[in-house]
C-alpha cells in the first residue's frame, strides 16, 4: 500500500460522516455574531441551507435560534474555562471548524486543534490563512482518531506542560467500549502531562433541551423531534449510546452511573454549573426579556465536567469486617475490592464479611482477595465469596492461596466456581 495515498474528501465524508455535525456548530457561531466565526464559514463556502437542513427535515426559525443560542454560551463558556484551567496547552478534541484557535493564539495561547482527518483537511488551510503569520507557531492541527491512544500521543510528542483537553459534542457518538478508549487514553495523557479534561458531553443533551425549552415553549417537543431528525441525518449514526451521557428523564440515576463509569477507568469528575460560569452572549440579545431570564435560570440545571485523574487507590476502613480470629485489610483501587484475609473464615466470622461486602458493593466491579494468611474457609465463607463473585461483573479472584486452603477448595469444587491465581 502507498503509504502517501490521502483519499479525496468525498471518501473521508463517507467514512465519517459525522463530522458534518461540526459544520452546524460553525454557522451557528457565526449567527451568534463571532466575526471569526463567519471568517471561516466565509472561506469554506457554507451557507444555512447547506449546514442544517437535510432531504428529511428543514430548520425551524427557533430551532435555528435555540442553536445559536446553545452554540455561543458552550463555546465561549469552554474557552473560558479552559483559560482559566491555567494549563500551558489547550487540546481541543475535537475541534472542528470553530474559530478557537483563532482566538487563543491572539493571546499567545498554545492550540493544538485534533479532529478527523475529513475535517482537519478542510479547517486547517482556512483557519491558519486567518491567523496572523507571527502568531501561527502557536497553532497546531493534527489528524487522529480519539479512541487510538499512538494518534494522541503522537499529536502531543513535542509539548512538555500541562494540558487541558476539551471535548464538546464527541461522546454523543460513541459507544459503550469507544468511550471507555476515550477515558483511558485521556487518563494516560494526564497522567504523563499533568492537567484537566473538560467537557460539555455528559450533560449536552440536558443542556440543549433547557434552552428549546426557554425559547419554544409549546412547540419543544415538535422542534425537538425535528432537532433529533437533523442531527441523525448529518451524522449517519445511532445518538446517545454510553454510559457517560446523562439521560434527562434520569438525571440522577445515569449521572451515578456516569461517575462510576470514570471511576472504572481512573477519573473523577467535578460538575461545573453553567450558571456560575456563562460569559456575556450577544445572542441573548435576540431573544425576549422572559426567555432570556428562563435561559440563564435554567442554566442552573446543567454542567460541564471537570474531569482529572482519580484517587485510584482508597484505603477502606475493614475492622468491622473481622472479628476474633479473623482480620481483613481492605482498600478500593478504582472499581476494584482489594482484601488481604488473616486466620479463619467459618460460620462465626463469614456474616461481618459479607456486611462489610455489601456496604461498598456499589463501587465494585470485580474483588482480589490475598490468602497467603487465610488459614482455613468453611462452607459459611465460600457462600460469602460465591455472593461476591456472582454479585460484580470481574468476580472474584483469590491468590496466594496456601495448601491447606487448596484442598479445601478442590473438595467443594469451589476452585472451578472463583478464580484462582497460582
Amino acid at each position: 500500500m502507498d503509504n502517501n495515498f490521502e483519499p479525496d474528501l468525498s471518501l473521508l465524508e463517507r467514512v465519517n460522516p459525522v463530522f458534518n455535525t461540526a459544520k452546524v456548530t460553525l454557522f451557528q457561531l457565526s449567527g451568534a455574531g463571532d466575526t471569526d466565526a463567519a471568517a471561516i464559514a466565509e472561506k469554506l463556502g457554507l451557507t444555512l441551507e447547506g449546514t442544517h437542513n437535510t432531504e428529511n427535515s428543514t430548520v425551524l426559525p427557533e430551532q435555528l435560534l435555540a442553536g445559536i443560542v446553545n452554540m455561543e454560551a458552550r463555546f465561549k463558556t469552554m474557552s473560558k474555562l479552559a483559560e482559566q484551567s491555567n494549563c500551558s496547552v489547550l487540546v481541543d478534541l475535537p475541534c472542528g471548524y470553530t474559530p478557537r484557535a483563532i482566538q487563543m493564539s491572539r493571546k499567545g495561547l498554545r492550540f493544538i486543534g485534533l479532529d478527523l482527518p475529513a475535517t482537519i483537511s478542510e479547517a486547517e488551510p482556512a483557519i491558519l490563512s486567518l491567523i496572523e503569520p507571527e502568531k501561527r507557531e502557536f497553532v497546531q492541527f493534527s489528524a487522529v482518531d480519539a479512541t487510538n491512544y499512538a494518534s494522541l500521543k503522537a499529536a502531543l510528542k513535542d509539548e512538555s506542560g500541562e494540558v487541558c483537553i476539551t471535548t464538546e459534542g464527541l461522546l454523543m457518538y460513541f459507544t459503550d467500549s469507544e468511550a471507555g478508549e476515550l477515558c483511558d487514553n485521556i487518563r494516560r495523557i494526564l497522567e504523563e502531562h499533568g492537567g484537566v479534561w473538560l467537557t460539555a458531553d455528559p450533560e449536552i443533551t440536558l443542556f440543549y433541551i433547557l434552552t428549546l425549552q426557554s425559547i419554544c415553549g409549546d412547540r419543544f417537543m415538535e422542534i425537538m423531534m425535528n432537532a433529533k431528525q437533523q442531527m441523525a441525518d448529518k451524522s449517519d449514526v445511532k445518538l446517545g449510546g454510553n454510559r457517560l451521557l446523562i439521560k434527562p428523564q434520569d438525571a440522577a440515576g445515569s449521572m451515578k452511573t456516569a461517575m462510576m463509569f470514570l471511576a472504572e477507568h481512573g477519573l473523577k469528575a467535578e460538575r461545573m454549573i453553567l450558571h456560575d460560569h456563562l460569559p456575556e452572549l450577544n445572542s441573548l440579545s435576540s431573544l425576549t426579556p422572559e426567555q432570556a431570564a428562563t435561559f440563564i435560570e435554567n442554566m442552573k440545571k446543567c454542567a460541564f465536567w471537570k474531569i482529572t485523574l482519580a484517587d485510584r487507590t482508597k484505603q477502606l476502613d475493614a475492622s468491622d469486617a473481622g472479628s476474633s480470629g479473623f482480620d481483613v485489610s481492605a482498600n478500593l483501587d478504582a472499581a476494584t475490592l482489594n482484601m488481604a484475609f488473616n486466620g479463619r473464615l467459618d460460620t462465626i466470622t463469614a456474616p461481618h464479611l459479607l456486611a462489610f461486602y455489601e456496604a461498598h458493593k456499589d463501587q465494585v466491579k470485580s474483588v482480589r482477595i490475598d490468602c497467603k494468611k487465610l488459614d482455613y474457609i468453611s462452607s459459611a465463607g465460600l457462600r460469602v465469596l460465591l455472593i461476591m463473585h456472582k454479585g460484580c461483573v470481574g468476580g472474584v479472584t483469590l491468590f496466594g492461596v496456601n495448601d491447606v486452603v487448596r484442598e479445601i477448595l478442590e473438595q467443594t469444587g469451589f476452585d472451578a466456581a472463583v478464580n484462582i491465581e497460582e
